[in-house]
């Protein structure tokens, strides 16, 4: 599947960027490319400029706002994110069109951070003005949601949050949840954290959009998963996990025709355990029986790969998945590993959505009245110095 990305806002630009890391890997390990146009759209400059993977041209990295902003970001106002992107997304529309394989591209990927201002705010304003162009193509939306302490510290960021689902929601045909919290690395340096989480945020894409784009035979699974798979199973809120397994490191030809019978029930249980691996690692903590369609991909060496690991893997999915429309295959690209990604999309509940929508609204009303409260206590000052004299 290719993909058009569009990075918005800091968060947004910085995944994006490693979505190109991520085509250019494709490009040299597969010969397949993924993404064959990046955009990054913001209303900072400097973090424009932080960008290693986008192309450095004013094409692909987009500055809007500038006479508001003055380069300089909005400040966290989603309302003047939304309104600069009113005002300068035709910027965005004619670098999309100045893309010559733009219509090799299957679908739109817009991505942006949830709780900031220029992202949340551009998000649904940009999805709506692509889908009123490019009628044809689905729009799927990748939001980032705050961390813990944002949430609990900053009650704009719980506003733009939930203001950014609820908008995005009626537009894109998907939206990939990302819960930033599950990756977080206490131990870690800031600048190494968030590096690592938004590399961990793109990494499972991966073997989902190479498997049906590769160009050599070798890479061709049994049962491929292309972009029509993808296309008729992501709807709605949806959450994307990738697990791995290790191979044993080298082994002879005659080793692998002749197994221990121990090595063989070992072989087969791989696909499960990264299965597991996949589960406990999901963008966002949801059940997987409130999900109503489900696409995975088994990826691994060609020998390592079998009908019993495809089955385990199967019914595993569709036991703790038991209401879902279940869509599978395999690709053999990966060399060390089993490695198995899992979607789970049309999703009924999502906890964390729920609580957002309500801190939200809670923040609304508090709000409201701690600014009525603010202009009373001007007024009563500004009338205690009323007859004053002034210089």
């Amino acid at each position: 599947m290719k993909l058009t990305v569009i990075g918005l806002g800091q968060c947004g630009c910085r995944i994006a960027d490693h979505f190109s890391r991520l085509n250019l890997k494709a490009q040299t390990e597969r010969k397949a490319t993924i993404a064959p146009d990046i955009v990054a759209v913001n209303t900072d400059q400097a973090d424009l400029t932080g960008l290693r993977f986008i192309e450095k041209d004013y094409m692909h990295r987009i500055l809007i706002g500038l006479r508001q902003t003055l380069g300089h970001g909005v400040g966290k106002i989603n309302e003047l994110g939304a309104q600069l992107a009113r005002e300068d997304g035709d910027k965005v529309m004619d670098a999309i069109k100045a893309e010559p394989r733009f219509y090799e591209t299957h679908a739109f990927l817009l991505i942006a951070g949830a709780a900031g201002g220029t992202g949340s705010g551009a998000l649904p304003v940009l999805a709506q003005m692509i889908k009123d162009r490019y009628l044809s193509k689905p729009i799927y939306a990748l939001v980032a949601l705050p961390f813990e302490h944002e949430i609990s510290s900053e009650s704009r960021a719980v506003y733009n949050t939930a203001t950014c689902l609820k908008s995005i929601y009626d537009i894109a045909d998907a939206i990939f949840l990302v819960d930033n919290q599950r990756y977080v690395r206490k131990d870690a340096s800031l600048i190494n954290n968030i590096e690592k989480i938004n590399r961990q945020i793109a990494e499972p894409f991966y073997d989902l959009l190479c498997a049906g784009e590769v160009t050599k035979h070798k890479y061709v699974g049994a049962r491929t998963i292309d972009a029509g798979d993808l296309i008729a199973t992501l709807e709605g809120w949806t959450t994307i996990g990738v697990g791995r397994t290790p191979l044993p490191a080298f082994r002879f030809p005659w080793e692998i025709r002749k197994k221990n019978f121990r090595e063989k029930a070992v072989e087969s249980f791989r696909g499960s355990q990264a299965l597991d691996a996949t589960i406990s690692d999901l963008s966002i903590t949801c059940s997987p029986k409130d999900a109503a369609r489900a696409v995975y991909i088994i990826a691994g060496p060609a020998k390592e790969m079998n009908m019993d690991m495809v089955k385990s893997v199967s019914d595993y999915i569709k036991e703790i998945a038991p209401d879902a429309l279940i869509r599978g295959g395999d690709f053999p690209g990966e060399k060390h590993f089993i490695d198995v990604t899992l979607i789970l999309s049309q999703l009924s509940f999502v906890p964390k959505i729920k609580e957002l929508y309500e801190k939200a609204v809670q923040y609304g009303h508090e709000h409201k009245e701690q600014i009525e409260e603010t202009h009373k206590r001007i007024q009563t000052l500004s009338e205690l110095g009323r007859e004053l004299p002034t210089l």
